[in-house]
């Protein structure tokens, strides 16, 4: 068990094998929710995304999403024993066949850390759930977002992260499935290089505008997180 967010979070995870990344702490991070939302996570994993959520911000309820049994099992205990069971329900279902009865009823949010690379792309991770992840194994990045349009409303929300050069194919996929992005942030690993990923925000049957906030960085050039990337784990910036 990883003990994490300054004590405030207990994770069950495999010492190899699926672990979360910091990709899901600057998915919680950077979408923002409202109190009143009813979210749904896709491919939640270990319950990671659902349990920061709960953990840092006011929201309804929480439905994280898992096809591997493993991983829901995990989940599920990650659930009680950090005393969300109240906000948060994990659900073992395959996110192309989801509707809204098989997570509790209507949905604002839906967010998303989907693999990132197409099946042929790269060497396949010998261990099933780690290629699961990385790789449209099971789900692909158009999946996802054709699951979230059945899930949400006129002017409901999907949160994705992505790899930034593959943002053309992210952009494509969504307006293929009727949402317009409406706030978009670069994240890099440091300002002065390139970005690694991107955060978007998108509206179901949005318009066009689309708001693009400045560079997240996750990094300072001592090698400790910046301060935004600090508060994002509950904790004071390193000094140097």
């Amino acid at each position: 068990m990883d003990i994490i967010f300054q004590g405030r979070l207990r994770i069950i995870q495999p010492e190899r094998g699926y672990r979360f990344s910091i990709d899901s702490v600057l998915l919680a991070g950077l979408t923002r929710v409202r109190p009143q939302d009813r979210v749904v996570d896709l491919g939640t994993g270990c319950g990671v995304i659902p349990l920061l959520l709960a953990l840092q911000q006011p929201v309804a309820h929480i439905t994280g999403i898992e096809i591997q049994e493993s991983l829901v099992s995990m989940a599920k205990r990650n659930v009680i024993i950090n005393g969300f069971a109240h906000l948060i329900n994990i659900v073992r279902a395959d996110l192309r066949r989801l509707n809204c009865s098989l997570v509790g009823g209507a949905v604002s949010l839906v967010m998303s850390n989907p693999p990132y690379r197409k099946l042929l792309s790269g060497r396949l991770n010998p261990n099933s759930a780690k290629a699961i992840a990385r790789h449209e194994l099971l789900a692909s990045l158009g999946d996802v977002v054709s699951t979230a349009a059945r899930l949400l409303p006129q002017k409901g929300r999907l949160a994705i992260i992505y790899p930034a050069r593959r943002l053309p194919t992210l952009v494509g996929e969504l307006t293929a499935g009727g949402f317009a992005p409406k706030q978009l942030t670069l994240i890099h690993t440091t300002l002065d290089s390139e970005a690694k990923l991107v955060h978007v925000e998108s509206i179901k049957g949005g318009g066009e505008e689309l708001l693009v906030s400045k560079p997240f960085a996750i990094y300072q050039g001592d090698g400790s997180y910046t301060p935004e990337m600090s508060a994002m784990y509950g904790s004071a910036p390193a000094v140097s």
